[in-house]
């Protein structure tokens, strides 16, 4: 049976919605001066730190929060779980503006921005190069994203035979949209290796392209899971508890695997012995350790996880545990070595937080306004 949607309806401009431009519109002046007077007049990146809390948030983290369409599409199109299938449109809209934002953050970010096409020319590609792998995986998928979601726009239209056309093609885009972040979200953790020493020991490894794809899943569900009860709380929709509970329960498996490798890599390294040394880095490794094991020791009680409220801290805690994992990898336990120190500018705080609010606003006009969430109420 084909799944019906319809949207949300009522009214767009909310208090909520004015705020979430408010911070919009101040993102949009420090971008004005950043591209009037430079990346310097925004910005505290240097040499020493090249990528800080735009790449770091906006590109690491943000992708990964952004792989719910990823996660779903892997469950229902790979695993054949139908009975999920009235989620993908919610998941692939938070997919679509995370990773164009993503996308977004990226020609911010780069210094000479008006040099960024020479990625894509063929005279400039090194193909050993990972960082080329990132930016053309995230580059085309970014694309397939947008087409995947086009049905959605199609319906909205009443461009009924495009809308034919498009669901006959689909099939292709979905596989493309399932290899796609497999590359990238592993290669993400690939940069690292490459950094060498500059990564703190407790997260250098040869493990973490896995340990960065399987953290990237694991937060994708716990988008799902946070999203749909945003859904419910906030636009009037009822609670899919009993749906909610059963991706739940995938995510406590992919914690223990990833916790199981972790640790495992640690003690084969014989690094295991750092977290008892003086300084922030055990803590930190303890913080996002704990927010996982408690994320799993919820979501593995299958009396717990029926409850909204358990599914929604535990769901969080993945989310932030692997937000932090990833922020202390790349920026909190990064070192490039003396002399060199980062704490992001106030502009960059504020245009990494103006585009999050963006965000915000392009899903409350999607679902109000497009057929995004399944026609039950």
């Amino acid at each position: 049976m084909t799944e019906v949607y319809r949207p949300v309806g009522g009214r767009l401009l909310t208090p909520q919605f004015y705020f979430m431009g408010t911070l919009a519109l101040i993102a949009g002046y420090f971008l004005v001066r950043r591209f009037v007077f430079g990346i310097g007049d925004v910005a505290n990146l240097s040499d020493g730190f090249p990528w800080g809390l735009w790449i770091t948030y906006d590109v690491v983290v943000g992708t990964a929060l952004a792989c719910g369409g990823y996660a779903m599409a892997i469950l229902v199109y790979v695993f054949h779980r139908c009975q999920f299938h009235p989620m993908i449109r919610a998941a692939l809209l938070t997919s679509v503006f995370g990773y164009t934002l993503a996308g977004a953050s990226i020609v911010v970010d780069v210094g000479r921005y008006w040099n960024l096409y020479n990625v894509f020319l063929p005279q400039y590609i090194n193909l050993r190069s990972v960082m080329l792998e990132v930016a053309l995986c995230v580059t085309t998928y970014t694309l397939v994203l947008w087409i995947e979601f086009s049905p959605t726009i199609l319906e909205a239209m009443k461009a009924n035979r495009l809308l034919r056309l498009m669901r006959h093609l689909l099939f292709l885009f979905i596989g493309v949209g399932i290899l796609l972040p497999t590359m990238h979200q592993s290669s993400l953790g690939s940069l690292l290796i490459i950094a060498g020493y500059k990564v703190h020991p407790l997260w250098q490894s040869n493990l973490i392209p896995l340990l960065f794809l399987i953290t990237a899943v694991a937060m994708g569900y716990g988008m799902v899971v946070f999203e749909s009860l945003y859904a419910a709380v906030n636009l009037g929709r009822r609670l899919e508890t009993a749906m909610l509970a059963r991706i739940g329960a995938i995510i406590p498996w992919l914690l223990i695997v990833w916790l199981v490798l972790r640790i495992g890599d640690l003690g084969l390294a014989g690094k295991l012995g750092l977290l008892l040394q003086p300084g922030p880095e055990p803590i930190l490794f303890a913080a996002e350790t704990a927010l996982f094991i408690y994320a799993g020791f919820i979501l593995l009680d299958p009396h717990r996880r029926i409850r909204p409220s358990a599914l929604f801290w535990s769901a969080l805690a993945v989310v932030l545990g692997g937000a932090l994992y990833r922020f202390n990898a790349f920026l909190i336990a990064y070192d490039p070595g003396p002399g060199w120190h980062y704490f992001p500018a106030v502009g960059e705080m504020m245009i990494t937080l103006g585009f999050f609010a963006f965000g915000i606003m392009a899903y409350l006009f999607f679902v109000k306004k497009t057929p995004v969430l399944s026609a039950k109420p």
